[in-house]
């Protein structure tokens, strides 16, 4: 299986529990790894036969700075759901971190792994170009 990865991705957003959360954004950092079969972009050497990760960067970007859940948990599981239904690829890993959430961590987060077939609308659409 191959895989594209895109780490370190910061984005500030609503999400948290306590009332200040609600009003002041924080940042989160997001850690991709998507599986698709890069051999037809290898050979063509085009864009159009691979996923782009500039615009999966620009629509978790849109899409995370949009979000105001209160759960890292639910921020991580819509992340996972919208790169398998809008891109899809066949598996994902997010790991989400929220820096500084817990006195004494650095580093306080989420890391999922799913698959098209968690998601009823990726099944819906079928096999996945990118799978």
């Amino acid at each position: 299986m191959d895989k594209i990865f895109l780490n370190a991705l910061a984005v500030e957003c609503i999400v948290g529990i306590w009332e200040w959360e609600r009003r002041v954004k924080q940042r989160v950092i997001i850690d991709l790894e998507l599986a698709t079969d890069i051999r037809a972009a290898a050979a063509t050497d085009r864009i159009e036969d691979t996923i782009d990760y500039k615009k999966v960067s620009k629509r978790l970007l849109a899409f995370v700075g949009g979000s105001q859940y209160q759960l890292v948990e639910t921020l991580t599981e819509k992340i996972a759901e919208l790169i398998i239904t809008e891109f899809g690829v066949s598996w994902v890993r997010v790991r989400l971190n929220k820096q500084g959430a817990l006195r004494g961590s650095r580093d306080v987060g989420i890391l999922i792994e799913r698959r098209a077939e968690d998601y009823p609308a990726a099944r819906a659409a079928g096999t996945p170009p990118h799978a």
